[in-house]
Formats: structure tokens, sequence, C-alpha cells
């Protein structure tokens, strides 16, 4: 753990700030939920990623979308991948872009052809869809659909699968 060298005093209702350079620091906006853990004698706050707790239900829909429609697809959260399906790399847990952080932020479904998205080492040549999801008025991530072929079926898909996530987190 590394020291800050910031004191802050609890106020009467049990109340701390983290300092604003801090959270610019960890990329925590206002209004953001925070996770807190406990270890020993030490408080713990964490970014909490309400998508985290959606990845066993991402890969599940990932792969049912994959060997039912042939469709590739990538599910964030606002920070890494969380599912994937139809690619031949490990790509779970690979941090995202700026690029794709900023997708999230904007809200809106951008289509790219003849491109390559790129995470960490690995490259994709093809056309992708981005479709961001959104839930109780907050974008949380990012569906990216994917096919080396003309795009027919996946922005509909792509949807669906948003529109899902979207009201099992809506809570």
């Amino acid at each position: 753990m590394k020291s800050t060298g910031v004191v802050r005093r609890i106020d009467e209702l049990g109340r701390i700030v983290i300092p604003k350079e801090i959270r610019r620091n960890l990329g925590i906006r206002d209004g953001e939920n925070i996770e807190i853990f406990t270890e020993n004698d030490s408080i713990i706050l964490k970014k909490y990623y309400r998508m985290a707790t959606s990845s066993d239900l991402a890969q599940n829909l990932c792969e049912l979308i994959y060997n039912n429609f042939n469709c590739k697809m990538i599910v964030t959260d606002r920070e890494k991948i969380i599912a994937y399906a139809g690619l031949s790399s490990d790509i779970k847990g690979h941090l995202l872009s700026s690029e794709y952080i900023k997708m999230i932020e904007e809200r809106e479904i951008k289509t790219k052809e003849n491109t390559c998205l790129t995470i960490g080492e690995y490259t994709l040549n093809g056309n992708f869809i981005y479709i961001p999801i959104i839930s109780l008025n907050d974008s949380i991530g990012l569906i990216i659909m994917y096919n080396e072929s003309p795009l027919k079926d996946e922005l509909i898909i792509g949807k669906l699968v948003a529109s899902i996530f979207s009201q099992k987190l809506d809570i």
C-alpha cells in the first residue's frame, strides 16, 4: 500500500473527504460508487463496477450468441474486458484504452468498417459496432460486436444484449 501523506478528520456523521487530486488520479467521478473493504486494521476504498458483478452473465451471453449466430462479441465494464466469445486469444481482463472509455462516456452507438481494434498486443481487423451499456442513467460498459465480413444482424443483437444488462443492473 502506498502512502499519500494525506490525513483527514472524520466528521460527526462519519464522513471523510477524499482529496480531488486523488480522485482525479484514480478516475473517480463525483457521484460514483465506492466499495469498502476492511483488512486487519485498514479500510480500503475501491471504485465499484456494477458490470464486474455480471461477468458470468456476460460470458454466457457472449458464448450463446457466438454459438447460435456466429457473432463475435466483447463485453466491457468502464475499465476492462469482462467477457468475450469468438476470438482466438484470451483478452479477458485487458484494460481499455482512452478511446473506448470515451465511447462509453459519449453514449452513442458507433460503427467502424474496415478498421482495427487493438487490445494490448492483440489486434482485430474487420468491422465493428460499439454499443454503450446504460443503466440507471449511467454509462457502465460497452458491447463490441465484430465480424471480418460486412455486418448484418450484429447491431440488433448488440442492442438486445445491452438492453439485457441495462435491465438486469437497474436495481
